[in-house]
């Protein structure tokens, strides 16, 4: 029996409208049923995470910031960090203002950004559907730098760079080879979501990648949370579609991607499920759990 799912969200439990279906919250909530723990291993941040958690009926730990942080929901605080030195988190916003390139920053409590564009914007449009006390916290300023450094009950999880012209994105990435200690997430498409306006669909696309310290990883997390539990690594389902997926798939008991996921995600994947707009996650626990 398997005692840990950990599931990623964009790409993999919600579906092109930022949404998780009835069904699959009744698979979830069925195989939690069983005695399996749901976590959501994801690269949003706490708040966003945690509202999508409650929603599924997974309310014990979240992993947040692709792994910079584990969550304990029931006593509300964090219990794994790995976190982004101010210096360093300066040193890439300034790569990223002189390069005139749209960055926004996740903290351990909301994301930073200087305006409502590509994942803020998807985001913003999420935020529109829920009340207010299950919405992703935005904060829209007019200089980052500023407030980065003024703050002080906030930490810094990862810093999202995005455009939407491939050859001005792929230019900048190399800058940040150059700051030692932090990994660059290496993403080989682009990202391409959808947000509804009545009867209307309008597509939010774009290149991206994320930059968090070298050492943090879905994974990472997992293993700190499976240790804490009590639990062996060929007890854990892992499932995701992208490259901060990789490391888990390839390393849990069984790792599953969905179908038209990265290549390199797949070829390490025990299983390929249907896409995330056909219940993906839904059909592969009610194979395997």
């Amino acid at each position: 029996m398997y005692k840990l799912v950990a599931v990623d969200l964009d790409g993999t439990l919600l579906n092109q409208y930022g949404e998780v279906t009835e069904n699959t919250k009744r698979v979830i909530k069925n195989v939690i049923r069983k005695g399996t723990e749901v976590v959501i291993a994801s690269g949003r941040s706490i708040d966003s995470i945690q509202n999508i958690s409650n929603e599924i009926g997974a309310s014990k730990y979240i992993v947040a910031g692709n792994g910079a942080v584990v969550f304990d929901t029931n006593e509300q605080k964090i219990i794994y960090e790995n976190y982004i030195p101010l210096d360093k988190a300066l040193n890439i916003i300034k790569i990223c203002e002189q390069n005139s390139i749209f960055y926004n920053v996740y903290t351990n409590k909301k994301i930073v950004t200087k305006s409502l564009r590509y994942n803020v914007l998807y985001y913003y449009k999420e935020n529109l559907k829920k009340e207010d006390r299950k919405k992703t916290n935005i904060a829209i300023v007019d200089n980052i730098e500023d407030y980065i450094k003024k703050m002080q009950d906030e930490k810094i999880m990862k810093i999202f760079i995005c455009d939407k012209t491939e050859s001005v994105f792929k230019s900048i990435m190399k800058k940040f080879d150059e700051i030692p200690k932090v990994e660059t997430l290496d993403v080989s498409h682009m990202s391409r979501k959808v947000v509804k306006k009545g009867s209307t669909e309008y597509p939010i696309e774009y290149f991206y990648t994320e930059i968090s310290m070298k050492d943090v990883d879905k994974w990472n997390a997992i293993e700190f949370l499976i240790n804490k539990i009590g639990i062996n690594k060929e007890e854990v389902i892992a499932i995701g579609d992208n490259m901060n997926d990789k490391k888990m798939i390839e390393e849990a008991g069984l790792g599953i991607t969905m179908e038209g996921s990265t290549p390199v995600v797949v070829e390490v994947a025990n299983y390929v499920t249907a896409n995330n707009n056909n219940e993906g996650v839904a059909r592969a626990l009610e194979k395997f759990c």
